[in-house]
């Protein structure tokens, strides 16, 4: 029974879209205590204090769905057709070309479970894509889907990293999969192309000098130090990705909702610098870059000039 559900629910996520799909024991993770605790004691998160809130909360699921039994651990795709061009340009993340990926994980995460107890029965649980403290790269390094790579990001062997990670957390009783092996060896690509220093050592980012915290999470001014570096990020970063030789193995993601308005696709630096508010409210209706707001982009526009 547990290796027929495990099963139905892998097929299920394929069908609705989502890349992969891994399923590990719900269960305290030991053995991230004490990292995390280390990582946070040495102020790395920055201004990041809710990482701090629910810290037992964050590595045991159960605490989360009391009952819990499994953690359904699922990925999807951004890695863009067409890159946003470059040439006299101000840079954004990939994952935030399009629709924010919490509304389309979302309906695709409540469409998995509502099929699930369609076809296997009455089932407890909750979804998560960012909702609630729950380690997700955790979660999907147990599940099978992938290592933690130097940049502290899941990579897997034949998507690379460019993906959304996902979760169900119930009260099935399923199969598990396994832990893959770590497969960056001896590479510091990462490491090294970082402009600003942030990947401390191997899997340990200080948030204080992440481009992409110091453009998307933080609400401060941005150091001018840190800011000459930013190579014309202005909301996230994709640096560490970008050089990672695992990624030569990204596919285009087939998402209509993540690819970029037309509007967004003919922007130049002088359209940034210009940008009103109400073109900002236009252009990033619905769009993950809404994050930082508009007195927060203009920042990141303004220190990255």
């Amino acid at each position: 029974m547990k290796k027929r559900n495990s099963k139905i629910i892998k097929k299920l996520a394929k069908k609705i879209g989502f890349s992969s799909c891994g399923i590990s024991k719900a269960r305290f993770l030991k053995e991230e205590e004490k990292n995390f605790e280390d990582w946070l004691s040495q102020g790395k998160q920055g201004s990041m204090s809710y990482l701090e809130r629910n810290f037992d909360k964050r590595l045991n699921p159960k605490k989360l769905v009391p009952g819990a039994k499994s953690v359904i651990s699922l990925t999807l795709n951004y890695f863009p057709p067409k890159k946003i061009s470059n040439n006299n340009n101000f840079i954004i993340s990939k994952y935030a070309y399009g629709k924010d990926y919490h509304y389309i994980i979302k309906e695709k995460l409540n469409a998995l479970f509502s099929k699930i107890k369609e076809k296997i029965g009455n089932v407890e649980g909750r979804v998560f894509v960012d909702s609630a403290p729950i380690h997700e790269r955790a979660w999907a390094k147990i599940s099978g889907l992938g290592w933690i790579g130097k940049n502290s990001l899941l990579i897997n062997k034949n998507m690379g990293s460019y993906f959304f990670l996902a979760e169900i957390v119930c009260d099935l009783d399923l199969e598990y999969d396994s832990i893959v092996s770590d497969h960056c060896g001896t590479c510091s690509k990462c490491i090294d192309a970082c402009p600003t220093n942030a990947i401390t050592e191997a899997q340990v980012i200080d948030a204080n000098k992440c481009i992409s915290y110091l453009t998307i999470e933080n609400k401060d001014d941005i150091p001018k130090e840190l800011s000459q570096s930013f190579n014309d990020y202005i909301f996230g970063c994709d640096i560490c990705q970008d050089v990672c030789p695992w990624n030569r193995f990204s596919k285009p993601h087939n998402e209509k909702e993540l690819l970029p308005k037309e509007e967004l696709n003919k922007m130049s630096k002088k359209d940034w610098k210009e940008l009103t508010k109400e073109t900002f409210d236009i252009i990033f209706k619905g769009s993950a870059i809404k994050r930082s707001k508009f007195d927060g982009l203009k920042r990141n526009i303004f220190s990255a000039s």
